[in-house]
């Protein structure tokens, strides 16, 4: 209970009351030089006015209301996947409970999209548990390995800047966070050289277990090498750290010389005995792709090399909850299975999907142009992810400013963007970065004339903010 208690208020609830406060003041009749809030905080495509896919809601809509089953305006594959998918719900519902760790057909479909997406390597349903978002495997997995009972504190390695959750669930089961620094100014690269001299400078203080990589990378938008996979997986056999891969980004890479590459593909690819003893967990989601269902709550891991004790541990872990939500299941099905070639809605699906991709890369584009034309911002590309991840020189005076007033530099200067010109973005400190860097986090899932507005206002608060300490 004092693990919790202990953890602070973060920034980001902090804006997000605070954005929600001055739309509720405009509302009310406040007079303001803006007349809405605009939020580049999230990660949130559906929130960010980006439209749901056809063939996603057809079937989901379908599986509801099996009704229009009968409706011929469906088209035909809409109407079978509905069909196939309702035969494996109890009762033929979506309001029935499944297995705990989800129906057995969907997990039998993700493996099938594993394999296709590694090459063939080999997956199997039982190393899959569906959960209410990659999240809460995360942090089931969490509960596996840290022991808050012990002396002497279990200690995870995670990335600055790194996934700020995952950070408080952390804090939260009393772990320690050994914290490693990707390298910013050549694109955000993890280097084996600052792991070892994280873990060496935390091997007094704490038990290592635990390694958690970001891939694509949230914030930097940066997608690591199969050479530096490599690298990480041999480090985690040498040290006997469990590797935590989240992978939810990895449908959206967006740089023409990047690929992305699973953990599990590396990892299955090298030699004996790494290959068949180095203990992998691997994350995705329905949400944080192309399709953008967040609140369908669709996760999954996959458990790779894990001891069978413990794998049967973990099955008991899953158990203690009812089942994850059936539409979050389906929606994970559709992701793994979407229309192929030939079916009747793979024209409107590969148009939209096409399209959503488009916006992005617009988005990232007019951001990138913008961070450049503003004096003290740089940034590095974005390769994969939905954010961008500038870098601002503050001035002094702000930096002095804030510190006596017991802020972060960056955070201030996204306190002031939501209050003067009504952005809500995200600042770094929330993230992790480097002694004297600060960086802001915007999102680029958002509708065209949302970010033209947000880069202006943008724009319009940098130079001000700038003559105001100078």
């Amino acid at each position: 209970m004092m693990s919790v208690l202990q953890i602070r208020r973060s920034e980001k609830d902090i804006l997000q009351s605070r954005a929600a406060e001055i739309q509720r003041e405009i509302q009310l009749g406040e007079r303001k030089i803006f007349s809405e809030v605009l939020d580049l905080s999230s990660g949130d495509l559906h929130a960010g006015g980006i439209k749901p896919i056809t063939f996603v809601r057809q079937v989901l809509a379908a599986c509801s209301y099996p009704a229009l089953l009968e409706d011929q305006s469906l088209p035909s594959d809409v109407r079978r996947r509905a069909e196939d998918l309702l035969k494996e719900c109890e009762g033929g519902s979506v309001g029935s409970y499944s297995e705990s760790s989800g129906m057995v057909k969907i997990r039998e479909c993700v493996c099938e999209f594993i394999s296709r997406r590694d090459g063939g390597v080999s997956s199997s349903p039982d190393n899959i548990f569906i959960s209410t978002g990659s999240q809460t495997a995360l942090m089931k997995l969490l509960t596996v390995l840290i022991r808050p009972e012990d002396s002497c504190r279990t200690g995870v390695l995670v990335p600055e800047p790194g996934y700020a959750t995952f950070r408080l669930a952390l804090q939260a089961q009393r772990a320690a966070i050994i914290p490693y620094q990707l390298c910013e100014d050549q694109g955000w690269t993890l280097h084996i050289q600052e792991l070892r001299r994280a873990l060496q400078g935390a091997t007094h203080t704490c038990t290592p277990a635990a390694i958690y990589i970001c891939n694509p990378g949230n914030p930097t938008g940066h997608i690591q090498s199969r050479t530096s996979i490599e690298e990480v997986i041999r480090f985690a056999a040498e040290e006997k750290l469990f590797i935590l891969a989240d992978e939810v980004y990895q449908d959206c890479v967006f740089a023409d010389d990047a690929e992305f590459v699973s953990y599990k593909k590396v990892l299955s690819e090298m030699e004996s005995p790494i290959s068949s003893t180095v203990e992998l967990a691997s994350f995705h989601s329905a949400s944080k792709g192309f399709m953008g269902e967040c609140g369908l709550r669709g996760g999954y891991v996959e458990l790779v090399n894990v001891d069978p004790a413990v794998q049967k541990y973990i099955q008991t872990l899953f158990s203690t909850r009812s089942c994850p939500p059936v539409p979050g299941q389906i929606a994970l099905q559709l992701m793994a299975d979407p229309p192929k070639p030939g079916d009747p809605s793979f024209p409107a699906f590969t148009k939209e999907v096409q399209s959503i991709r488009h916006v992005v890369c617009r988005n990232v584009r007019q951001i990138q142009e913008v961070c450049r034309e503003l004096p003290g911002v740089r940034c590095q590309p974005l390769k994969a992810g939905f954010f961008v991840y500038p870098r601002l020189q503050i001035p002094p005076k702000a930096i002095k400013w804030a510190k006596e007033h017991q802020m972060k530099a960056d955070m201030l200067y996204c306190m002031r963007l939501l209050e003067e010109e009504g952005l809500h973005v995200r600042p770094g400190c929330e993230y992790g970065q480097a002694e004297d860097t600060y960086h802001i986090r915007l999102f680029v899932g958002t509708q065209a004339d949302t970010m033209e507005a947000a880069l202006q206002r943008l724009k319009t608060f940098h130079t001000r903010f700038l003559e105001d300490f100078s």
